[in-house]
């Protein structure tokens, strides 16, 4: 699970409270994350700022930064609504052209205007972006992201596949004109490879490299790699260009959805996004990006007081959801059916049983009935059919003299196949990619 460091005295203030520590603990707990850490008695002797590490869900992605947190536990606790995010009509657009499909196929673009950072936001949007490619980027193997100063560069942008050595430009933080391939080779380098050479090896052997241009025929970046430094954004931009490619549209949506919803805040008008216009005729992927509208998902009032063993009206099911950033509405479909309004910061809303925990968070799991004729939890537990078959058969076979084990999951090659005098053909296998140890080289077969 992702830890996500915050500093102590912001998020504070943030939330209107300076709370213990036993009370914040409590708060994290009821929401459902947890402080990992608190570096304030540290912080006291090396006179650094406190932080908190904060342990989140690894599929929560809109606690991924400061900014995401206080507004969910602002929420939570009543303080604040959650916001409305607007859009205005587009003024650019980004053209994905058809030799992209042999490499990185998608592509989603937004313009934030007129927004201004602090050193403290401006780290954390930073901060953000990272997290996103550790996490649901799979370490920018499926998505990347690039952000740009958007008044060094001028639309409309285009998104091509080139062979490595058509194009150059200089690399963000280098003072030196490369060629695609000699980026690629300096970022192999020994001193690079912890670096941005992590990510080499996802482009190198392809043919032709992802490369997104300006009008001007300008190099904004080579994703999943690296910006131009022609482009770069600083503390004092005002307006950023952000581009995402992917091998997943709907991961590169979630991303791209992250990013605007939460640094849309310090945009002139908060909560206000620009689209841009997606040209993508080869492969009918043409649209704006990104669409900040809420989706509906339909579930059942009596399965939720069902699961949790209470028994909630629509007015009570919809102020706890409420808490958690979603809207409930009475269906006219059915007195037992709620809409439920889903924002673009709750992808992990995927199934009604995502709905029904949601009301209990917002309830208060601790507040549950743990006795009489509500609560689930007052029940006399039996085993399942296939365990009590298995107990059976374990019972019998040590009775006849054999002995259980259990195999590990991964093993060696020679044990998988020349030590039990099998050939390994190539097609019966799972191998890892990168094995720590000669001894899990492969996923057992046996």
């Amino acid at each position: 699970m992702p830890t996500i460091s915050v500093y102590k005295k912001d998020l504070f203030n943030l939330l209107g409270k300076q709370y213990t520590d036993a009370e914040f603990d409590e708060l994290c707990f009821d929401f459902g994350i947890e402080v990992d850490e608190d570096t304030t008695e540290e912080a006291l002797k090396t006179g650094a700022e406190p932080e908190l590490k904060l342990e989140i869900g690894a599929n929560r992605y809109d606690l991924l930064c400061i900014e995401g947190i206080a507004q969910s536990l602002n929420e939570y606790i009543g303080n604040k609504e959650a916001p409305v995010y607007k859009t205005v009509p587009p003024t650019t657009k980004l053209y994905v052209e058809p030799s992209t499909e042999q490499i990185r196929p998608i592509a989603a673009a937004a313009i934030l205007r007129n927004i201004t950072f602090t050193p403290k936001s401006y780290e954390s949007f930073i901060a953000l972006q990272d997290k996103l490619h550790s996490n649901i980027c799979r370490n920018r193997t499926l998505v990347a992201m690039g952000t740009h100063d958007l008044d060094s560069i001028q639309g409309p942008f285009y998104y091509r596949a080139l062979p490595k050595d058509s194009f150059k430009f200089t690399p963000l933080n280098q003072t030196k004109e490369m060629t695609g391939g000699e980026i690629v080779d300096f970022y192999n380098t020994p001193e690079q490879k912890g670096n941005l050479g992590r990510f080499t090896h996802i482009i190198q052997e392809s043919p032709v490299y992802p490369v997104i241009f300006d009008a001007n025929d300008v190099v904004c970046s080579l994703p999943p790699l690296i910006n131009s430094e022609h482009s770069k954004i600083s503390l004092d931009t005002k307006n950023i260009f952000i581009e995402i490619t992917a091998i997943d549209q709907t991961k590169a949506k979630i991303v791209l959805d992250q990013l605007v919803a939460m640094f849309s805040v310090y945009c002139k008008e908060p909560f206000t996004i620009e689209p841009v216009e997606i040209i993508s005729e080869h492969n009918n992927q043409s649209r704006v990006t990104p669409d900040v509208s809420t989706r509906t998902m339909e579930v059942s009032k009596a399965y939720v007081n069902d699961a949790l063993g209470l028994k909630l009206s629509t007015e009570e099911m919809a102020a706890q959801l409420k808490k958690m950033s979603l809207k409930a509405t009475q269906s006219s479909k059915s007195d037992d059916i709620l809409d439920v309004a889903i924002p673009i910061t709750r992808p992990d809303v995927l199934h009604p049983c995502d709905i029904m925990e949601d009301v209990g968070v917002g309830y208060g799991f601790n507040n549950v009935p743990k006795d009489g004729e509500l609560s689930n939890s007052a029940f006399i537990a039996t085993p399942l059919p296939v365990n009590k078959i298995g107990d059976i058969f374990r019972e019998a076979s040590a009775q006849a003299g054999w002995v259980e084990v259990l195999p590990l999951t991964l093993c060696s090659h020679d044990e998988n196949f020349s030590f039990l005098r099998q050939k390994d053909n190539g097609d019966k296998v799972v191998e890892l990619a990168n094995p720590k140890t000669a001894e899990y080289q492969v996923v057992r077969t046996t």
